[in-house]
């Protein structure tokens, strides 16, 4: 009998801690790999939390930095994706707090879904005043929303990733609900009427 031979489907695809252990003994294409998994998680934690797409992407760029210079730091039992998530938020609260950049929110291009129209205006619409509104919440609650909502990450490891009491992180996150809920509550009372119309 032959040798059997893999399909491109039982060809092994690294796992995140592989991909460390390999760029440890200073494999730069290990690295490159986690940085092409993890590129677009990085840019959209950061951008959620500070609405300048500019920014984030110069913040995912030195979040993968800041990941290559502590990366002997990570331990392979820990999470790999809640740790970028840490990283990323912490660098881009940073940054806010020191830029308090402008938002460019509305230059966005939103989804692109095939609804006609009336309904893409008003999908992109929907979409605007919810980035609006979470632009408005305190960057600490903004944060917590964006992780739990946005990227799924459990309450605890929300707060591994900001080092904060796991209260804290409830009371966040319902403080970011709460104000939202009052931020949109015309716009969607309004949306509703138009919806029964």
């Amino acid at each position: 009998m032959g040798r059997r031979v893999k399909t491109v489907t039982e060809s092994h695809i690294p796992t995140d801690n592989e991909l460390i252990a390999s760029s440890l003994r200073g494999d730069t294409a290990a690295f490159a790999k986690l940085v092409l998994r993890y590129r677009l998680m990085a840019i959209a934690v950061s951008y959620r939390i500070c609405g300048n797409a500019a920014l984030a992407e110069d913040i995912a760029q030195e979040t993968f930095i800041r990941i290559w210079e502590k990366l002997s730091t990570f331990r392979p039992e820990g999470n790999f994706r809640g740790w970028l998530c840490r990283i990323a938020a912490n660098m881009t609260i940073d940054a806010v707090r020191r830029k308090k950049p402008m938002t460019d929110i509305a230059e966005i291009p939103l989804d692109d879904g095939k609804v006609g129209p009336e309904g893409d205006a008003l999908q992109k619409e929907r979409a605007a005043m919810v980035k609006a509104a979470i632009m408005q919440l305190p960057v600490p609650s903004r944060a917590v929303l964006v992780l739990r909502e946005y990227e799924g990450l459990s309450y605890q490891e929300i707060a591994d990733a900001l080092d904060i009491p796991l209260g804290t992180v409830k009371s966040r996150l319902n403080d970011a609900r709460r104000r939202l809920q009052v931020e949109l509550q015309d716009y969607m009372e309004q949306e509703g009427k138009y919806a029964t119309r």
